[in-house]
Protein backbone atom coordinates (compact mmCIF):
# COMPACT_ATOMS: atom_id res chain seq x y z
CA UNK A 1 0.00 0.00 0.00
CA UNK A 2 1.40 3.39 -1.01
CA UNK A 3 0.06 6.65 0.39
CA UNK A 4 0.47 10.06 -1.23
CA UNK A 5 -1.04 13.51 -0.93
CA UNK A 6 -3.53 15.08 -3.33
CA UNK A 7 -2.83 18.79 -3.88
CA UNK A 8 -5.43 21.10 -5.39
CA UNK A 9 -3.86 24.45 -4.46
CA UNK A 10 -7.32 25.30 -3.18
CA UNK A 11 -8.13 28.98 -2.65
CA UNK A 12 -10.20 29.30 0.50
CA UNK A 13 -12.35 32.39 1.13
CA UNK A 14 -10.25 35.38 2.11
CA UNK A 15 -7.06 33.92 0.66
CA UNK A 16 -5.03 35.07 -2.31
CA UNK A 17 -3.98 32.84 -5.17
CA UNK A 18 -0.32 33.14 -4.21
CA UNK A 19 -1.14 31.91 -0.71
CA UNK A 20 -2.92 28.86 -2.13
CA UNK A 21 0.00 28.03 -4.41
CA UNK A 22 2.56 28.52 -1.65
CA UNK A 23 0.64 26.10 0.57
CA UNK A 24 0.55 23.59 -2.30
CA UNK A 25 4.31 23.75 -2.84
CA UNK A 26 5.12 23.67 0.85
CA UNK A 27 2.82 20.72 1.53
CA UNK A 28 4.57 18.76 -1.23
CA UNK A 29 7.99 19.48 0.25
CA UNK A 30 6.76 18.34 3.66
CA UNK A 31 5.29 15.20 2.06
CA UNK A 32 8.78 14.13 1.01
CA UNK A 33 10.18 14.94 4.45
CA UNK A 34 7.38 12.91 6.07
CA UNK A 35 8.00 9.82 3.95
CA UNK A 36 4.90 9.85 1.76
CA UNK A 37 5.10 7.91 -1.49
CA UNK A 38 3.80 10.54 -3.92
CA UNK A 39 2.29 13.95 -4.49
CA UNK A 40 -0.61 14.17 -6.96
CA UNK A 41 -1.38 17.57 -8.49
CA UNK A 42 -4.76 18.76 -9.70
CA UNK A 43 -5.35 21.16 -12.60
CA UNK A 44 -8.15 23.70 -12.98
CA UNK A 45 -8.79 26.80 -15.07
CA UNK A 46 -10.47 30.08 -14.14
CA UNK A 47 -11.85 28.91 -10.75
CA UNK A 48 -10.67 29.20 -7.14
CA UNK A 49 -11.52 25.51 -6.56
CA UNK A 50 -7.91 24.95 -7.62
CA UNK A 51 -5.44 27.65 -8.60
CA UNK A 52 -2.96 25.45 -10.50
CA UNK A 53 -3.72 25.79 -14.25
CA UNK A 54 -0.94 23.40 -15.34
CA UNK A 55 -0.30 20.31 -13.25
CA UNK A 56 2.65 19.30 -15.42
CA UNK A 57 4.33 22.68 -14.85
CA UNK A 58 3.91 22.47 -11.08
CA UNK A 59 5.16 18.88 -11.26
CA UNK A 60 8.35 20.13 -12.91
CA UNK A 61 8.92 22.60 -10.07
CA UNK A 62 8.35 19.96 -7.40
CA UNK A 63 10.51 17.34 -9.10
CA UNK A 64 13.30 19.89 -9.05
CA UNK A 65 12.80 20.59 -5.35
CA UNK A 66 12.63 16.95 -4.25
CA UNK A 67 14.86 13.91 -4.56
CA UNK A 68 12.82 10.82 -3.69
CA UNK A 69 9.07 11.33 -3.86
CA UNK A 70 7.01 10.51 -6.95
CA UNK A 71 5.13 13.44 -8.48
CA UNK A 72 2.05 12.89 -10.62
CA UNK A 73 -0.73 14.85 -12.27
CA UNK A 74 -4.27 14.19 -11.10
CA UNK A 75 -5.06 15.13 -13.66
CA UNK A 76 -3.84 16.89 -16.77
CA UNK A 77 -7.02 17.73 -18.70
CA UNK A 78 -6.45 16.10 -22.07
CA UNK A 79 -9.17 17.72 -24.25
CA UNK A 80 -7.69 21.19 -23.76
CA UNK A 81 -4.11 20.32 -24.82
CA UNK A 82 -2.42 18.72 -27.81
CA UNK A 83 -1.49 15.18 -26.73
CA UNK A 84 1.91 15.39 -28.43
CA UNK A 85 2.77 18.57 -26.51
CA UNK A 86 1.74 16.91 -23.26
CA UNK A 87 3.65 13.77 -24.23
CA UNK A 88 6.82 15.76 -24.84
CA UNK A 89 6.51 17.42 -21.44
CA UNK A 90 5.88 14.07 -19.75
CA UNK A 91 8.88 12.49 -21.46
CA UNK A 92 11.08 15.39 -20.40
CA UNK A 93 10.00 15.09 -16.75
CA UNK A 94 10.35 11.31 -16.81
CA UNK A 95 13.92 11.45 -18.07
CA UNK A 96 15.17 14.37 -16.01
CA UNK A 97 13.66 13.10 -12.74
CA UNK A 98 15.00 9.57 -12.98
CA UNK A 99 11.56 8.10 -13.61
CA UNK A 100 9.72 9.80 -10.71
CA UNK A 101 6.93 11.30 -12.81
CA UNK A 102 3.44 9.86 -13.34
CA UNK A 103 1.03 11.29 -15.90
CA UNK A 104 -2.60 11.19 -14.88
CA UNK A 105 -5.05 12.36 -17.54
CA UNK A 106 -8.77 12.97 -17.59
CA UNK A 107 -11.63 14.20 -19.72
CA UNK A 108 -12.42 17.22 -17.57
CA UNK A 109 -15.85 18.78 -17.83
CA UNK A 110 -18.02 20.75 -20.27
CA UNK A 111 -16.47 23.97 -19.04
CA UNK A 112 -15.64 27.26 -20.71
CA UNK A 113 -12.03 26.01 -20.88
CA UNK A 114 -13.01 24.26 -24.13
CA UNK A 115 -13.93 27.62 -25.65
CA UNK A 116 -10.89 29.50 -24.38
CA UNK A 117 -8.38 26.93 -25.62
CA UNK A 118 -10.20 26.35 -28.90
CA UNK A 119 -10.84 22.65 -28.34
CA UNK A 120 -14.63 22.81 -28.66
CA UNK A 121 -17.28 20.68 -27.01
CA UNK A 122 -16.58 17.74 -29.33
CA UNK A 123 -13.11 17.31 -27.78
CA UNK A 124 -14.83 16.69 -24.45
CA UNK A 125 -17.80 14.66 -25.64
CA UNK A 126 -16.15 12.29 -28.14
CA UNK A 127 -12.49 13.18 -28.66
CA UNK A 128 -10.92 11.76 -25.49
CA UNK A 129 -10.13 8.23 -26.83
CA UNK A 130 -8.28 9.61 -29.87
CA UNK A 131 -6.26 12.00 -27.70
CA UNK A 132 -5.43 9.28 -25.17
CA UNK A 133 -4.26 6.82 -27.83
CA UNK A 134 -2.06 9.42 -29.48
CA UNK A 135 -0.56 10.38 -26.12
CA UNK A 136 0.23 6.76 -25.20
CA UNK A 137 1.77 6.10 -28.61
CA UNK A 138 4.01 9.14 -28.16
CA UNK A 139 5.24 7.80 -24.83
CA UNK A 140 5.86 4.25 -26.10
CA UNK A 141 7.00 4.41 -29.75
CA UNK A 142 10.15 5.81 -31.46
CA UNK A 143 8.21 7.78 -34.07
CA UNK A 144 4.57 8.75 -34.44
CA UNK A 145 2.20 9.97 -37.14
CA UNK A 146 -1.54 10.47 -37.00
CA UNK A 147 -4.46 10.34 -39.40
CA UNK A 148 -7.23 10.68 -36.82
CA UNK A 149 -10.30 12.85 -36.95
CA UNK A 150 -8.88 15.58 -34.72
CA UNK A 151 -5.12 15.17 -35.17
CA UNK A 152 -3.47 14.55 -38.54
CA UNK A 153 0.25 14.92 -39.19
CA UNK A 154 3.13 13.15 -40.92
CA UNK A 155 5.33 10.73 -38.98
CA UNK A 156 7.92 12.46 -36.81
CA UNK A 157 10.56 11.15 -34.41
CA UNK A 158 9.87 11.21 -30.68
CA UNK A 159 12.47 13.47 -29.08
CA UNK A 160 13.31 12.99 -26.28
CA UNK A 161 12.30 9.36 -26.36
CA UNK A 162 11.20 8.50 -22.82
CA UNK A 163 12.40 4.88 -22.87
CA UNK A 164 15.90 5.61 -24.17
CA UNK A 165 17.79 6.41 -20.99
CA UNK A 166 15.83 4.34 -18.46
CA UNK A 167 15.90 0.77 -19.65
CA UNK A 168 13.86 -0.51 -16.70
CA UNK A 169 10.71 1.23 -17.91
CA UNK A 170 9.02 1.98 -21.22
CA UNK A 171 8.27 5.54 -20.16
CA UNK A 172 6.18 7.39 -17.58
CA UNK A 173 3.14 5.56 -16.33
CA UNK A 174 -0.18 6.85 -17.63
CA UNK A 175 -3.24 6.81 -15.36
CA UNK A 176 -6.80 7.58 -16.45
CA UNK A 177 -9.35 9.35 -14.25
CA UNK A 178 -12.51 7.22 -14.35
CA UNK A 179 -15.96 8.35 -13.23
CA UNK A 180 -18.25 6.16 -15.37
CA UNK A 181 -18.42 2.60 -16.75
CA UNK A 182 -17.47 3.96 -20.19
CA UNK A 183 -14.24 5.49 -18.87
CA UNK A 184 -13.47 2.32 -16.89
CA UNK A 185 -13.78 0.23 -20.04
CA UNK A 186 -11.66 2.73 -21.97
CA UNK A 187 -8.84 2.43 -19.43
CA UNK A 188 -9.17 -1.36 -19.24
CA UNK A 189 -8.97 -1.79 -23.01
CA UNK A 190 -5.59 -0.04 -22.93
CA UNK A 191 -4.39 -1.72 -19.75
CA UNK A 192 -4.04 1.63 -17.98
CA UNK A 193 -4.66 1.97 -14.23
CA UNK A 194 -7.47 4.17 -12.95
CA UNK A 195 -7.67 7.22 -10.72
CA UNK A 196 -10.94 6.96 -8.77
CA UNK A 197 -12.56 10.10 -7.38
CA UNK A 198 -13.01 11.08 -3.76
CA UNK A 199 -16.77 11.56 -4.20
CA UNK A 200 -17.47 7.79 -4.25
CA UNK A 201 -17.08 5.18 -1.52
CA UNK A 202 -15.59 1.72 -1.24
CA UNK A 203 -18.54 -0.16 -2.72
CA UNK A 204 -18.61 1.84 -5.93
CA UNK A 205 -14.83 1.78 -6.24
CA UNK A 206 -14.83 -1.99 -5.79
CA UNK A 207 -17.40 -2.29 -8.58
CA UNK A 208 -15.25 -0.14 -10.86
CA UNK A 209 -12.14 -2.21 -10.17
CA UNK A 210 -14.10 -5.41 -10.82
CA UNK A 211 -15.43 -4.02 -14.11
CA UNK A 212 -11.90 -2.94 -15.11
CA UNK A 213 -10.56 -6.43 -14.42
CA UNK A 214 -13.34 -8.18 -16.34
CA UNK A 215 -12.93 -5.92 -19.34
CA UNK A 216 -9.12 -6.08 -19.26
CA UNK A 217 -9.27 -9.89 -19.27
CA UNK A 218 -11.77 -9.84 -22.13
CA UNK A 219 -9.36 -7.64 -24.09
CA UNK A 220 -6.61 -10.21 -23.69
CA UNK A 221 -4.39 -8.50 -21.14
CA UNK A 222 -2.19 -10.94 -19.17
CA UNK A 223 -3.23 -11.93 -15.62
CA UNK A 224 -0.22 -10.23 -14.04
CA UNK A 225 -1.26 -6.89 -15.57
CA UNK A 226 -4.91 -7.36 -14.64
CA UNK A 227 -4.27 -8.23 -11.01
CA UNK A 228 -1.22 -5.99 -10.59
CA UNK A 229 -2.68 -2.76 -11.95
CA UNK A 230 -1.84 -0.02 -9.46
CA UNK A 231 -5.10 1.92 -9.32
CA UNK A 232 -5.19 5.13 -7.27
CA UNK A 233 -8.00 6.13 -4.91
CA UNK A 234 -8.48 9.83 -4.19
CA UNK A 235 -9.78 10.82 -0.79
CA UNK A 236 -9.60 13.29 2.08
CA UNK A 237 -7.42 12.93 5.16
CA UNK A 238 -7.53 14.97 8.34
CA UNK A 239 -5.82 13.70 11.49
CA UNK A 240 -6.48 14.73 15.09
CA UNK A 241 -6.33 13.15 18.53
CA UNK A 242 -10.15 13.04 18.52
CA UNK A 243 -12.31 12.30 15.50
CA UNK A 244 -14.68 15.16 16.29
CA UNK A 245 -11.77 17.63 16.11
CA UNK A 246 -10.75 16.35 12.68
CA UNK A 247 -14.31 16.56 11.39
CA UNK A 248 -14.74 20.04 12.85
CA UNK A 249 -11.57 21.29 11.13
CA UNK A 250 -12.99 20.25 7.76
CA UNK A 251 -16.62 21.28 8.29
CA UNK A 252 -15.47 24.75 9.31
CA UNK A 253 -13.27 25.36 6.27
CA UNK A 254 -14.27 23.16 3.35
CA UNK A 255 -17.89 24.27 2.74
CA UNK A 256 -16.81 27.87 2.08
CA UNK A 257 -14.12 26.71 -0.34
CA UNK A 258 -16.50 24.31 -2.10
CA UNK A 259 -19.25 26.93 -2.39
CA UNK A 260 -16.86 29.49 -3.85
CA UNK A 261 -14.85 27.08 -5.98
CA UNK A 262 -17.51 24.82 -7.46
CA UNK A 263 -19.88 27.72 -7.91
CA UNK A 264 -17.39 29.46 -10.21
CA UNK A 265 -17.50 26.77 -12.90
CA UNK A 266 -19.12 27.98 -16.15
CA UNK A 267 -20.33 25.57 -18.83
CA UNK A 268 -19.24 26.12 -22.40
CA UNK A 269 -22.71 25.77 -23.86
CA UNK A 270 -24.92 27.17 -21.10
CA UNK A 271 -26.19 23.77 -20.00
CA UNK A 272 -27.75 23.69 -16.57
CA UNK A 273 -25.58 22.31 -13.80
CA UNK A 274 -26.40 21.31 -10.26
CA UNK A 275 -23.94 21.93 -7.43
CA UNK A 276 -23.69 19.71 -4.37
CA UNK A 277 -24.64 21.18 -1.02
CA UNK A 278 -21.17 22.15 0.32
CA UNK A 279 -21.76 21.17 3.97
CA UNK A 280 -23.46 17.88 3.09
CA UNK A 281 -20.64 17.06 0.68
CA UNK A 282 -18.02 17.80 3.34
CA UNK A 283 -19.83 15.55 5.80
CA UNK A 284 -20.02 12.82 3.16
CA UNK A 285 -16.26 13.03 2.58
CA UNK A 286 -15.62 12.85 6.31
CA UNK A 287 -17.63 9.63 6.43
CA UNK A 288 -15.98 8.02 3.42
CA UNK A 289 -12.33 8.74 4.09
CA UNK A 290 -9.61 8.71 6.78
CA UNK A 291 -10.75 11.57 9.00
CA UNK A 292 -10.09 11.13 12.70
CA UNK A 293 -7.44 9.62 14.96
CA UNK A 294 -4.30 8.03 13.50
CA UNK A 295 -5.61 4.55 14.34
CA UNK A 296 -8.95 5.25 12.69
CA UNK A 297 -7.23 6.66 9.60
CA UNK A 298 -4.96 3.64 9.26
CA UNK A 299 -7.90 1.26 9.69
CA UNK A 300 -9.95 3.17 7.10
CA UNK A 301 -7.14 3.03 4.52
CA UNK A 302 -6.55 -0.67 5.15
CA UNK A 303 -10.25 -1.43 4.88
CA UNK A 304 -10.60 0.50 1.62
CA UNK A 305 -7.64 -1.33 0.13
CA UNK A 306 -9.01 -4.71 1.21
CA UNK A 307 -12.53 -4.00 -0.08
CA UNK A 308 -11.53 -2.46 -3.40
CA UNK A 309 -8.17 -3.92 -4.39
CA UNK A 310 -6.76 -0.40 -4.71
CA UNK A 311 -3.14 -0.16 -3.58
CA UNK A 312 -2.39 3.57 -3.88
CA UNK A 313 -4.00 6.58 -2.25
CA UNK A 314 -4.00 10.30 -3.11
CA UNK A 315 -5.28 12.09 -0.03
CA UNK A 316 -6.37 15.72 0.13
CA UNK A 317 -4.47 17.09 3.12
CA UNK A 318 -5.20 20.83 2.78
CA UNK A 319 -8.86 20.69 3.84
CA UNK A 320 -8.30 23.00 6.81
CA UNK A 321 -7.17 25.77 4.45
CA UNK A 322 -4.37 26.71 6.85
CA UNK A 323 -0.67 26.32 5.99
CA UNK A 324 0.57 25.34 9.45
CA UNK A 325 -2.31 22.92 9.96
CA UNK A 326 -1.70 21.39 6.53
CA UNK A 327 1.98 20.85 7.27
CA UNK A 328 1.11 19.23 10.59
CA UNK A 329 -1.51 17.05 8.90
CA UNK A 330 1.06 15.79 6.38
CA UNK A 331 3.61 15.08 9.08
CA UNK A 332 1.08 13.10 11.10
CA UNK A 333 0.06 11.16 8.01
CA UNK A 334 3.68 10.17 7.49
CA UNK A 335 4.63 9.71 11.12
CA UNK A 336 1.46 8.45 12.85
CA UNK A 337 -0.61 6.72 10.18
CA UNK A 338 1.60 5.15 7.52
CA UNK A 339 3.75 3.18 10.02
CA UNK A 340 0.57 1.45 11.22
CA UNK A 341 -0.15 0.15 7.70
CA UNK A 342 2.83 -2.21 7.73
Amino acid sequence: MRVGSFVLAAQFPGQGEGEALHRAVRSAEVAEEAGLDAVWLAEHHFVPYGTCPSAVTLAALLLGRTRRIRVGTAVSVLPTVHPVALGEQAALLHLTSGGRFSLGVGRGGPWVDLEVFGAGLEAYESGFPESLDLLVRWLREPSVGSSGGRFAFREVPVVPRPSEALTDTAGPEVIVACTSPASVRLAAERGLPMLLGMHVGDEEKAEMVALWRRHARACGHPPELVLGAAHVSAGVCQIADRRQDAVEALTKAMPGWLRQGLGAHVTVDGRERRMRDPLAYTELLCGLHPVGTPRLCADRLAATSERTGVTRFALLVEGSGDLAATEENVRRLGGDVIPQLG
